[in-house]
């Protein structure tokens, strides 16, 4: 018997049987699981009702992650899986699938935010609370990109917690594509509240 969508086979919400007045339908089919891994890519090209492609993603090491609050996109390397709300079994396995938490490697964005903003992030040092960003040597920088740097650092802020992430070489992204049906494994970094709230989550495990 083939995968099927349909609901029929339920019971209703008061409890009782439903009539099995049809068999299974073509267009209420469903397939199996990608189930997409982390290593060199491997998508298949599946046919879709009414002629539309899905890309079936069997395994991904990379994927577009962006930084929302800096607005920097960069394509960076899936390291691993390390939370799942929905089942611990797709973190044991290192599953990719929405909404999963994975690490990703923090140097294409570490090497845009120092060219960027003119200082050096991600310094390893013991005490953790209080982490400083020192300016990049500008003297041989012109005096126009001087100003240009010195006035991105005035208005600027890194959040301590991504800055001790930088040190590591890894940071911790939400994947908000779908890999089994578009081939693609793209997310944004965490910050803020829903880094703290997943945080919260994995400290628990």
């Amino acid at each position: 018997m083939g995968i099927t969508r349909e609901g029929r086979h339920k019971r209703r919400e008061t409890g009782g049987r439903r009539a099995k007045y049809r068999k299974k339908r073509k267009f209420e089919m469903g397939r199996p699981a990608a189930m997409t891994k982390i290593g060199e890519s491997r998508i298949h090209p599946v046919r879709g009702r009414g002629g539309n492609m899905k890309f079936r993603a069997l395994r991904l090491d990379s994927g577009n992650f962006s930084w929302g609050t800096e607005v920097c996109t960069r394509k960076v390397r899936v390291l691993d899986v390390t939370y799942n709300a929905s089942n611990n079994e797709l973190v044991r396995t290192k599953t990719l699938v929405k909404g999963g938490i994975v690490l990703i490697d923090a140097h294409p964005f570490k090497d845009w935010y120092e060219s960027h903003y003119g200082v050096k992030c991600g310094i390893k040092t013991k005490a953790a609370d209080d982490r400083e960003q020192p300016s990049i040597d500008l003297s041989d920088k012109s005096a126009g990109v001087q100003k240009k740097l010195k006035a991105r650092q005035s208005g600027r802020t890194l959040d301590s917690v991504l800055d001790v992430q930088f040190a590591s070489g890894r940071l911790l992204a939400k994947i908000a594509s779908r890999p089994g049906q578009t081939g693609r494994c793209d997310g944004y970094i965490l910050e803020g509240p829903e880094l703290a709230f997943y945080q919260k989550q994995m400290a628990k495990k």
